[in-house]
């Protein structure tokens, strides 16, 4: 120990040696000079109780300043922590056992706050796991409940040809009875892929891989495959197309089966001889892509329900196996983009805009 370490007040207990040694210092030398001063006793007693008052004051003075004072600071803080309140740090800073304190206390606190942060993070994240855990039962009973309820039908189907042709003679029946199972089977099967696609997307194990192409020419080529060359097709097709290139950046299969499915959906719904109008429109760097067909209207309480999976309505044609809306509502959420339907005058009017890329 160095000898300037002795004469430091780098503890409390140096502090109150000090203050202790030089009161009993500053005690014995107004005595000394009481005794010596040529005045009477009782006034040179009386100057001494006073001088002895000033250094009692003083020292208690040094030891709120030393002690008591950093004692209440630091519990009024512990008290605060105690309560989980952080928000006032101790503000000792001292060079001793108090200012040390105080330094461990501000350290204990910052490492509580940012445990109790992560802590918190965790509650909020597992809360969230469990959330869609429970999400995600609900969606499986829902699925499996859905699918179970839409296979009685081509099973029956599948069953009752199946026990025909057993006992069939006709060979002509046989082949019809063998080519209807088959439909059913393949009806079955993509029921099955389109709900499984979906599902897919629900739950984000398929996502979405964007790519720039130009969108006037791949809506030409999906819209020529299923409406110009289209065999018996009885109705009057109408198109208002952009003259040059728009291009978007977008997930391109996904958005085939977009302009698919509401394709198909308009070419089905179309009355005999009627207008279905394909139009796409660009307005300050959105395309607005819309088709309408001529035909019954959806009604007015059932808009917003064609998008929900396996949807029907008997008094509306439609209907379908209710999951090529709930595709296109799906696929057009994920890219936040805004879609709808509305009943025009004589029709119905499917829609949704997205924005071009230079």
């Amino acid at each position: 120990m160095k000898l300037k370490d002795n004469f430091t007040f780098r503890t409390v207990r140096k502090k109150i040696l000090m203050v202790s040694k030089l009161a009993g210092i500053l005690l014995i030398l107004s005595y000394i000079l009481s005794t010596k001063l040529e005045i009477e006793p009782d006034l040179s007693l009386a100057l001494w109780f006073a001088f002895v008052i000033a250094i009692v004051l003083v020292v208690d003075l040094l030891m709120g300043h030393f002690i008591s004072k950093p004692v209440s600071r630091l519990s009024q803080t512990a008290r605060k922590m105690a309560k989980l309140d952080f928000s006032a740090p101790c503000t000792i800073t001292t060079n001793d056992e108090f200012g040390e304190l105080a330094l461990s206390l501000n350290t204990m606190a910052d490492n509580l706050q940012q445990t109790l942060a992560k802590l918190e993070a965790a509650n909020i994240q597992l809360e969230k796991d469990v959330e869609q855990e429970r999400r995600l039962l609900a969606e499986r009973k829902e699925l499996t409940d859905q699918l179970s309820h839409e296979m009685k039908t081509p099973l029956g189907v599948i069953r009752a040809y199946a026990e025909g042709l057993q006992d069939e003679p006709d060979q002509a029946k046989k082949q019809k009875y063998s080519e209807i199972i088959i439909a059913e089977t393949e009806r079955m099967s993509g029921l099955i892929t389109t709900l499984l696609d979906l599902s897919a997307l629900e739950t984000g194990a398929s996502r979405l891989i964007p790519e720039r192409f130009d969108f006037v020419e791949f809506l030409e080529t999906v819209a020529g495959r299923l409406l110009i060359d289209v065999p018996n097709a009885n109705f009057e097709l109408r198109y208002e197309l952009p003259e040059h290139k728009a291009y978007v950046y977008t997930d391109k299969t996904r958005m085939e089966q977009v302009l698919d499915n509401l394709i198909v959906n308009a070419r089905k719904n179309v009355r005999p001889g009627g207008a279905l109008k394909l139009s796409l429109l660009e307005q300050s760097g959105i395309l607005h892509f819309s088709i309408y067909n001529q035909g019954p209207g959806i009604p007015q309480e059932n808009l917003s329900k064609i998008w929900r999976k396996f949807y029907r309505d008997s008094n509306s044609k439609y209907s379908g196996s209710g999951l090529g809306l709930a595709i296109v509502a799906q696929i057009l959420s994920m890219q936040q983009l805004d879609f709808g339907v509305k009943n025009c005058s004589d029709g119905v009017e499917f829609y949704f805009s997205i924005p071009t890329v230079s």
